[in-house]
């Protein structure tokens, strides 16, 4: 078994058990910045942003989209974040869907795969790279001399069309530091070139060449050549703890720089009549080179083939996608968090529903002011505006999947949400005021405030949360909200929440700053205890977390006290059946080894799967401690001496 898999199940291993203290054996160093304020300056420019106008104008009726828009927003197994589309190089139709704010970039996933091939192209037509150079002769002076003696040729092309073969794959991420040494020293299970296996290394290794050729990280290398001229200002692009920017996965940025790089493709390559990159290159990448995996249409240069005919796409996990329709001269621009990966699922399959192969818009409509105002009032409801008679759109009682059901005493319908509103709000101030100012232990420090999946995208791994504060705070409009205050390793978190509304909120962990948007909801369990649902949305990222706080109140007492236990449930989504997935082709690895035979035969990978579940989605339990015992315990760690005997 491969070093890199051995690796894989020991950090599994130890977040079953609950250790968190040097579970990654990748060195971490903070790269993670707030996203900044859009730029006015780029807004003033008309060259570096589209131009806005209704949909009918370009030859689309405004009720298509509403329709469209509609159907991504109340699917059930969609969590949209924005979505754009262009035609004619103008914006027809863009929502954001609240908390998802505009001006806030976001992760692309394997969406800048396709970036990373307009790079290598670059290269190649600066004459410093070829298709057909070996990647071993490349780096010559990397790899064990057996796998340059032993191993096939693998090509640039062979790493462009996911047809390398080598195994090092994303698990290896962290196994150590030197990725791009581990992928030279990795078996190839297939002839280069006979067979698609999706790859993110094959991408890492691409950004890597461009390094050993221009002495500087692809980012840093594009910036002048395509960043720049498309006035893409506002990204990050993480690199490895070699340096080399990981090409592959990593990247922020914003919807309508997405939709730039769409519409330069779109204009094979030329942008405000400049050609930015090579047209042959462009024409190279979006042609068919390699039939795909199942359910999508085929692969060229680092991106995915479309279903309808000359169509392509930049394809990201979970939802991160541009779509090039050349046919009609459009770009679809989607941000998501959906529970899938590759093409084959629901967001695209709506979004082909509404563009079929046979479907021609006209080059122009008649102008249709009452459906372009419905248009714009779902996608500012969706956005959660605020409305004239001072409520927001994301108000439970407003919106929901569906919205009001039609009811003709709709008044009495109201006066009794009303109510409940009062009862509620009742207990949501009872809550409050016997939750300030205490303190929960938790028994187990193992989970943290990030999802497992960013934990491992950005090798920023948790040291445990170990307690939990509430203190109630006053605003200025007289609401009062929640401040939950999180102790992580030797780190204090401060979120605050609202009720039934977001509040954003900025999350420092580990020197990385992400924004998030912070919910609380008061519900009860089958025992009639308390139950606070807390949900933090990621939102530069595609995930969110969730905590279901039970506070566990003692039946003997003669009047309400404060609850003296705790129980946290926590979810993250996408979540368990992601990862689970995902971890399918590593156990697979795993129980092929001899010694895991007999656990096989009996089940075990069954209890295996059941352990990963449990951590995935874990129960925390936690007891109330008083001011005098936390200060007690805070002593103890400056001073650990004065608690001995």
């Amino acid at each position: 078994m491969a070093k890199e898999q051995l690796a894989v199940i020991e950090m599994v291993t130890n977040m079953i058990l609950g250790k968190t203290g040097g579970i990654s054996k990748v060195d971490f160093v903070p790269q993670k910045i707030r996203c900044p304020e859009p730029r006015s300056i780029v807004y003033e420019n008309p060259g570096q942003t589209f131009p806005r106008n209704n949909p009918e104008s370009q030859g689309i009726h405004s009720e298509h989209l509403r329709n469209l828009v509609e159907e991504l927003a109340y699917s059930p197994d969609t969590d949209m974040h924005h979505f754009m589309v262009l035609r004619h190089g103008n914006v027809i139709c863009e929502t954001d869907f609240a908390p998802y704010r505009k001006g806030i970039w976001h992760i692309t996933h394997s969406m800048c795969k396709s970036i990373t091939g307009m790079a290598a192209g670059l290269l190649i037509d600066e004459g410093k790279l070829d298709l057909s150079e070996n990647i071993y002769k490349i780096f010559h002076d990397k790899g064990s001399t057996w796998a340059k003696i032993f191993r096939p040729e693998v090509t640039v092309e062979n790493l462009m069309t996911m047809t390398s073969g080598v195994t090092f794959n994303e698990s290896g991420i962290v196994s150590g530091n030197d990725w791009l040494e581990s992928y030279l020293n990795a078996p190839v299970s297939e002839k280069p070139g006979t067979k698609f296996q999706y790859n993110s290394l094959n991408s890492y290794v691409l950004s890597a060449i461009i390094t050993e050729r221009t002495g500087m990280p692809m980012d840093e290398y594009l910036k002048p050549r395509l960043f720049e001229p498309l006035g893409i200002t506002d990204y990050l692009w993480e690199k490895c703890p070699r340096g080399i920017t990981k090409g592959g996965w990593g990247l922020f940025m914003h919807t309508e720089d997405m939709a730039k790089l769409g519409q330069l493709y779109l204009n094979k390559g030329k942008w405000n009549g400049k050609q930015i990159i090579p047209e042959s290159w462009a024409e190279a990448s979006v042609t068919k080179k390699v039939d795909s995996i199942e359910g999508t249409y085929g692969y060229g240069y680092q991106l995915w083939m479309e279903e309808r005919p000359g169509s392509f796409e930049y394809n990201g996990m979970l939802g991160q996608n541009v779509l090039i329709y050349p046919d009609v001269d459009m770009v679809i621009v989607t941000n998501a968090g959906n529970e899938e990966l590759f093409q084959d699922n629901v967001m695209l399959n709506i979004i082909r529903k509404y563009f079929p192969v046979d479907w021609m818009p006209k080059e122009t409509l008649p102008e249709n002011p009452i459906a372009y105002a419905k248009l714009q009032e779902l996608t500012e409801r969706l956005a959660g505006k605020r409305l004239k008679n001072d409520q927001y759109y994301n108000s439970p009682l407003i919106i929901g999947k569906g919205g009001w059901k039609k009811n003709s005493s709709k008044y009495r319908v109201r006066e009794r949400q009303t109510e409940i509103e009062k009862v509620q709000n009742q207990q949501i101030h009872l809550l409050t005021d016997l939750l300030d100012g205490t303190c929960y232990e938790m028994e187990q420090a193992s989970v943290g405030l990030f999802p497992l999946v960013m934990q491992v995208m950005h090798n920023n791994m948790t040291d445990g949360i170990s307690k939990i504060n509430f203190y109630k705070k006053r605003t200025k409009e007289l609401q009062q909200t929640l401040i939950l205050c999180f102790q992580e390793g030797e780190e204090s978190i401060e979120l605050e929440m609202s009720w039934n509304q977001y509040i954003e909120n900025k999350l420092s962990i580990h020197g990385e700053t992400y924004l998030v948007a912070v919910k609380g909801e008061l519900s009860s369990d089958v025992d009639d205890n308390p139950v606070l649902k807390v949900e933090i949305v990621y939102l530069e990222e595609a995930m969110r977390r969730k905590l279901y706080v039970t506070f566990v109140k003692d039946t003997s007492a003669s009047k309400l006290i404060t609850p003296e236990y705790i129980e946290i449930k926590w979810y993250e989504s996408p979540g368990k059946a992601l990862i689970m997935e995902g971890m399918e082709s590593i156990t697979t690895e795993v129980t092929k080894h001899p010694i895991y035979s007999r656990i096989r035969e009996n089940g075990g990978i069954d209890l295996l799967h059941r352990l990963m579940e449990q951590t995935i989605e874990p129960v925390i339990k936690g007891r109330i401690i008083d001011s005098s015992e936390e200060a007690q315990q805070d002593t103890e760690v400056q001073h650990p001496e004065i608690s001995g005997d």
